[in-house]
């Protein structure tokens, strides 16, 4: 029997020892698993924060191209008016010099015929 007991023995080592490493294997798991938790509950916070950073942005974004959209139209509005001024000038300069012209005609001394 001392045999098969020493062989009992052995496999009760061996069981004992498989049994460890199973259970230091689940332990280094069990810690990278808590570590990528860890890191997920980080980047779950960062997506939050860029989340709402990115929403004030765009708010901000929309307002500022609305303004410049405003800016635009009173630009071209603006442009558009002062052609017409620029256009009239030139109409009022224009028949202001014929009718000093024409006033230069009718003041001037009358020739004699000879």
């Amino acid at each position: 029997m001392s045999q098969q007991a020493a062989a009992l023995q052995n496999y009760n080592n061996e069981l004992v020892k498989c049994m460890e490493d199973l259970c230091s294997k689940r332990e280094e798991l069990n810690r990278q698993i808590t570590l990528e938790e860890v890191e997920k509950d980080r980047l779950q916070h960062d997506i939050r924060v860029l989340t709402e950073k990115l929403s004030r942005v765009n708010e901000s974004l929309a307002h500022r191209l609305a303004a410049r959209a405003n800016f635009d139209q009173t630009i071209t509005e603006t442009q558009a008016a002062y052609t017409k001024i620029l256009e009239s000038s030139h109409s009022l300069l224009s028949v202001l010099k014929q009718e000093t012209g024409n006033l230069s005609k009718a003041t001037e001394p009358r020739r004699k015929d000879h």
